[in-house]
């Protein structure tokens, strides 16, 4: 049975990845950066090689950041209509767990456009 404290645990968690996914993405820029910044200078080749496998992780983490993310989300949505169904769909909890699905719900649509 859905609670307010799942559906409160649900959104933080929502929020966390959000903020993951974030994180990552600013990696992602700032090691590609500095993996371009080498190869200018014409970095020890060895050293270019380390830091593009750096890249490649950080590039791995992004979709993985996803999947969760949508996993997450469909958790939040699922507590939502069984709180709903139960007529207990009412509360700041309520309207912060709704703001949270339409935040990652635009956040995939303009990373899919």
């Amino acid at each position: 049975m859905a609670t307010i404290r799942n559906l409160k645990i649900k959104t933080a968690s929502c929020k966390r990845i959000v903020k993951e996914l974030h994180s990552y993405e600013k990696e992602v820029e700032r090691e590609a950066a500095k993996t371009a910044d080498m190869k200018e200078k014409g970095a020890d080749p060895y050293d270019l090689k380390q830091q593009e496998n750096v890249l490649a992780e950080s590039r791995m983490m992004v979709p993985d950041c996803r999947k969760r993310l949508e996993s997450s989300l469909a958790d939040l949505k699922g507590i939502l209509a069984e709180l709903e169904e139960a007529k207990q769909k009412e509360g700041p909890e309520v309207i912060e767990a709704e703001s949270t699905v339409n935040d990652v719900e635009k956040l995939f649509e303009t990373s899919e456009a």
